[in-house]
């Protein structure tokens, strides 16, 4: 049975998320720098990865023996940014681990991609897995990482298998172990995977839970660049920002950098859901208009209009139609508007949606998957839930709406990390941006004294 055939067959009885299931063809609008081959029969292969260019980024950093001080001004160059959700600059990250240092050095890869609207690091997965891959043989080499890790979501059964495979042949060509391309460093590589749990995909998290621990956060400092996984200096970077790296040393950093904007540079991959004709992946330039996505995705589905866009996942605040109208896909453009691009998880929201049941549906999500580190979340989470419970079954109390603003000023900054802000904020936002929705739910509440 050869190597493949054994992979499939050990792992097909985990199985209970299979391939996905989406229309992938490129639409107007869309600027493809990693996803241009991912439509290509058999691209999750390395041969056909290889037949497309694929590894003559590492061959090119290896062969050459490039210096690990200029790859990482390299990647610096370019300005881009983590594509998990903070939007760190990837080459500082990398440049935070000391140069001098006896302690062994990790990457880590966080395919953990647990935020609800989120899904566009599984089409890389389970297609452009050697794309991910090879980003982390380039980064492991530019921090000094002998060892590195892909940390799956639970659920991704089948991308795990998929990865797994790539690795496995990753070895047989000699990108991966002892001497490689004869360069004399030498690298290895894992599959993790995680057990379903949302809060894993913070970086502290996961590595808590890489550990063998509980997958709870840590405090910071220090930060993972230099006390990380195994208390050893360790980056921690997405899946689609490590996809970015073979694309960046074959180009060069300018060539990235004139995509997008000067602090957004590049391409950002959105995982489109919602009220939208075609939910589904699509890679655009960072800068442009947001209606050069919603054109891509085919619009507002039965022609209904636009009523609000949650921009980077659940956890952002909320936006209107009226403040999309000149909002632009960056790191800044969101911002200016209260939310953040986040995760690029973009939930389009019509005319017809009620934002105080969005919102009870986002708060029993958060709820459920607080790990009850901390008092403010453990608690905060759940008195949000109940409050918003009281508002959707009629039964709110006049003074419940500041009861509701005055628990998620209070969750928010005050908790290890940021999964009780990933609640409070939208919480706050859906407030100030839809106040009549909950002026109109505590109006119908029996026994309410509230008149507006």
């Amino acid at each position: 049975m050869s190597m493949t055939a054994s992979l499939i067959k050990k792992t097909s009885h985990h199985r209970n998320w299979g391939p996905m299931d989406l229309d992938l063809t490129a639409q107007p609008g869309e600027t493809r720098l990693l996803m241009e081959h991912v439509l290509v029969p058999g691209i999750e292969r390395i041969d056909t990865y290889e037949s497309k260019g694929g590894y003559q980024a590492l061959k090119k950093v290896l062969q050459s023996k490039m210096d690990r001080e200029q790859l990482i001004k390299e990647v610096q160059g370019s300005s881009v940014r983590g594509r998990g959700g903070a939007g760190f600059p990837t080459g500082n990250k990398w440049n935070f681990v000391p140069k001098t240092n006896d302690k062994p050095h990790y990457l880590l890869c966080n395919a953990d991609e647990s935020e609800p609207g989120t899904f566009k690091d599984r089409v890389l997965l389970e297609r452009l897995p050697h794309m991910m891959i090879e980003g982390m043989i380039i980064g492991s080499y530019a921090i000094q990482a002998a060892k590195s890790y892909v940390y799956i979501r639970g659920e991704y059964t089948y991308a795990a298998e998929i990865v797994e495979i790539a690795i496995q042949e990753a070895y047989n060509k000699g990108y991966l172990g002892k001497n490689i391309l004869g360069s004399g460093f030498s690298h290895d590589m894992y599959l993790h995977r995680g057990a379903g749990a949302y809060i894993c995909g913070e970086e502290t998290g996961l590595i808590s839970s890489l550990e063998g621990k509980k997958g709870w956060p840590k405090l910071k400092p220090p930060f993972p660049a230099v006390e990380g996984y195994l208390r050893c200096p360790t980056v921690v970077n997405n899946v689609e920002t490590l996809a970015c790296v073979p694309w960046i040393v074959n180009n060069g950093a300018a060539a990235y950098a004139k995509y997008g904007t000067p602090k957004s540079t590049g391409t950002k991959m959105f995982s489109v859901s919602g009220d939208v004709n075609r939910p589904g992946v699509y890679e655009i330039e960072c800068g442009k208009s947001l209606r050069t996505l919603l054109d891509a995705c085919g619009g507002i589905k039965g022609g209904r209009k636009l009523k609000a866009v949650i921009p980077g996942g659940s956890s952002a605040p909320i936006v209107t139609a009226k403040e999309c109208e000149d909002m632009t896909l960056d790191y800044e453009s969101i911002a200016s508007k209260g939310s953040m691009l986040g995760s690029g998880g973009m939930i389009f929201l019509d005319e017809t949606r009620d934002v105080v049941q969005v919102l009870k549906n986002l708060a029993e999500f958060y709820h459920d998957e607080s790990c009850g580190q901390c008092t403010p979340c453990r608690e905060g989470t759940g008195w949000v839930l109940k409050i918003l419970h009281s508002f959707t079954e009629k039964q709110a109390r006049a003074e419940d709406l500041k009861l509701l603003e005055a628990t998620s000023n209070n969750m928010i900054g005050r908790t290890i990390c940021v999964l009780a802000d990933s609640i409070a904020m939208p919480a706050l936002s859906y407030i100030q941006k839809f106040p009549e929705e909950f002026h109109a739910y505590l109006e119908k509440s029996q026994g309410s004294s509230f008149h507006g």
